[in-house]
């Protein structure tokens, strides 16, 4: 089969590599019809996550059919159109019967090295550097699902492949970074980040009863979007003083939730950016948490700032003193997809949610490459590429 390869820092190439197939008895096959790209994938591609080998195939966010299933697969069955969770879990041990699906204990065979480098191992995701188990990702004409009774969902028919892509990663984590913020009627929510995970964290507060959202980025065709698609609030922080933006606009008290949806490789303006530029580019340390920084200092006292953004090591001057003084709640971590998948498909099939508009790009398995520079480097209005296998290089 054809897949979209990791073949060294900043380079991804298609690929002819084996058809997988099923190994345990609760797998699936899934012949993929849709997988996005996402901006975590980023941090693979530029060599900020460790233990990423050549041939790696990428991609955790997919839909697709199922062509075989294992006897131990509950009751899936071939030719069902699912949506895949980009996290694997087991459903049997504490964490998973807990709902904290992410940090399954049995679903990472190489739990050895987050164990080194974290303390403990997390789920494994699909296509995600072997931290997380090593599975082949979803850029690919096929992919082998383990656990896929719990991990694959029956889509409605109402939802085309480029409205239910999202509901296996960007929607759910969107949502779980809404959920953890405890919001009350009108409180005010603002969102670092206007990438997809950013305006489906958006949507959700709005959908909890948030009474404003403001949305945070420097691209002005994303907040643009924001704003005609989601009625919301922007800041361009290239523009403006977002601390003392966001004062104003709340009568000096701050947002009630603050959530960061950019992650270890975010931007910013000014010496502190630089100096995280600088420290990065040399290794000194892992990751850049300009946004993380910025969401703490502007969340109001007692507030929440939820972290959806993927830090995989390091932050140098973390403002902890900020946190604490102000009696701040931090609530972070990788989305727990089999709890919030099937609330995010049942809100999507009603109409309350439609990510469609995020699939700005959608192309050829085989243009991959394209669509990997079109969206690191945000050209062309780039939301998210798409990759749809059955398509034609031609199309």
């Amino acid at each position: 089969m054809k897949a979209l390869c990791w073949t060294g820092v900043d380079s991804v190439t298609v690929e002819t590599v084996p058809d997988p197939t099923i190994l345990n008895e609760g797998d699936a096959i899934v012949k993929v019809t849709a997988s996005s790209v996402c901006g975590s994938d980023l941090h693979l591609l530029d060599g900020y996550l460790p233990a990423m080998r050549e041939g790696d195939i990428l991609g955790h966010e997919f839909l697709g059919e199922i062509v075989e299933v294992g006897p131990k697969a509950g009751d899936l069955r071939v030719g069902d159109r699912v949506v895949v969770g980009s996290i694997i879990g087991c459903g049997a041990c504490w964490y998973c019967q807990r709902g904290e699906w992410s940090l399954c204990d049995n679903s990472n065979p190489n739990a050895g090295i987050p164990e080194r480098l974290w303390g403990h191992s997390p789920a494994a995701i699909f296509g995600y550097s072997h931290v997380t188990g090593g599975f082949a990702g979803s850029h690919a004409e096929y992919v082998r699902v383990p656990f896929a009774r719990h991990g694959a969902f029956r889509v409605p028919g109402n939802l085309s492949d480029d409205q239910a892509v999202f509901a296996s990663d960007a929607v759910p984590t969107g949502w779980m970074a809404a959920d953890m913020c405890n919001l009350s009627p009108g409180d005010v929510v603002a969102v670092w980040g206007a990438g997809g995970v950013g305006q489906m964290a958006a949507r959700a507060a709005m959908l909890m009863g948030a009474g404003r959202v403001i949305i945070i980025d420097r691209l002005p065709d994303r907040l643009q979007i924001a704003q005609q698609r989601l009625g919301v609030e922007t800041l361009d922080y290239t523009q403006t003083d977002v601390l003392e933006a966001l004062r104003e606009l709340t009568a000096g008290r701050g947002p009630d939730a603050c959530i960061e949806a950019v992650g270890m490789e975010a931007h910013g303006t000014g010496p502190a950016y630089a100096y995280d530029r600088v420290k990065h580019a040399l290794r000194l340390h892992s990751d850049r948490p300009t946004a993380l920084r910025q969401a703490i200092q502007a969340c109001r006292k007692g507030g929440t700032v939820s972290i959806v953004g993927v830090f995989g090591g390091w932050v140098d001057k973390f403002p902890l003193g900020a946190a604490m003084n102000k009696g701040l709640t931090l609530r972070m971590g990788q989305q727990h997809a089999q709890r919030y998948i099937p609330i995010v498909l049942e809100r999507m099939s009603a109409g309350d949610i439609d990510p469609g508009y995020l699939a700005t790009h959608p192309m050829p398995l085989e243009d991959g490459p394209r669509g990997y520079r079109l969206f690191k480097h945000k050209e062309d209005g780039c939301l998210r590429a798409v990759f749809h296998p059955d398509l034609s290089a031609s199309s």
